[in-house]
């Protein structure tokens, strides 16, 4: 007598009934560093920006005092992030759930 039915039930649930494609892969990959990089983009360019004139400010007035640049830097910084995080909060929801309504699409039967 064959058995046609697995002889562990929990085999069959355990068994992955699909898979990802190596291009799919790549794909998220891309678009979570991009996501990563546009969300940050705003805050760090201030930063940077707010960096250069008060490098240029100390370099002209002769001013050497360093508490001066870094202060300034992270008080303009949480200043852009508390105004864009709207913005960064609607785009990661969108990132997010459009991942997970792509969870079907993005995998492959065997």
């Amino acid at each position: 007598m064959t058995r046609t039915t697995p002889v562990c039930k929990v085999y069959k649930v355990l068994t992955p009934l699909s898979h990802m494609e190596a291009q799919s892969a790549i794909d998220l990959c891309r678009e979570a560093i991009w996501m990563a990089m546009m969300i940050s983009l705003p805050v760090l360019l201030s930063g940077v920006v707010i960096g250069l004139m008060l490098g240029l400010f100390q370099a002209l007035t002769q001013i050497q005092e360093q508490t001066i640049a870094i202060v300034s830097k992270i008080v303009v910084m949480i200043l852009v992030a508390a105004l864009l995080f709207p913005w960064m909060t609607i785009k990661m929801i969108e990132y997010s759930s459009d991942l997970f309504l792509s969870i079907p699409e993005n995998m492959a039967p065997f």
